[in-house]
């Protein structure tokens, strides 16, 4: 597996990976539109924010991260399981000491994955300031032993 930042021309697969996760997930409402999940990506790519993971020359995850803030970590579905979210996670852990993000309340499979990898919920709201307006969880890392 290779990892990189992202160029403009990924910004497709980006956005199909955000359209396979909203349209496989039953408890996700659809709020956005394929087209604006790709807007949505090269966004998030144009501002630098992204890092992918390459398999064979294929995109099949990434991670936004601005600064401390987890905007995005996403990995295609027959990519799951497989380390790429671990590897995308270790790699925006790499260089920094603390790291922030939101999660719906609903999405036990993300909370589960971000507990295992250190995070604690430090809050939890009624989703009232998200798009989907659906109860989230704030998740934080933080490096151990005062380091990075």
């Amino acid at each position: 597996m290779k990892l990189r930042a992202a160029h403009t021309l990924d910004a497709g697969r980006l956005g199909a990976i955000l359209t396979e996760f909203a349209e496989g997930a039953a408890w996700f409402p659809r709020s956005h539109t394929g087209a604006e999940d790709i807007a949505h990506a090269a966004q998030m790519v144009e501002r630098g924010w992204v890092d992918v993971a390459e398999r064979g020359g294929e995109v099949v995850g990434f991670v936004a991260r601005e600064g401390e803030e987890i905007h995005a970590l996403y990995v295609r579905g027959a990519a799951r399981c497989a380390g790429v979210g671990t590897a995308l996670l270790d790699h925006a852990k790499a260089n920094t000491a603390r790291l922030a993000l939101w999660a719906h309340q609903r999405n036990e499979a993300a909370r589960a994955f971000y507990a295992a990898r250190g995070f604690a919920e430090t809050q939890r709201t009624d989703g009232a300031g998200n798009d989907e307006k659906l109860p989230d969880v704030r998740l934080v890392w933080q490096r151990s032993g005062g380091d990075g």
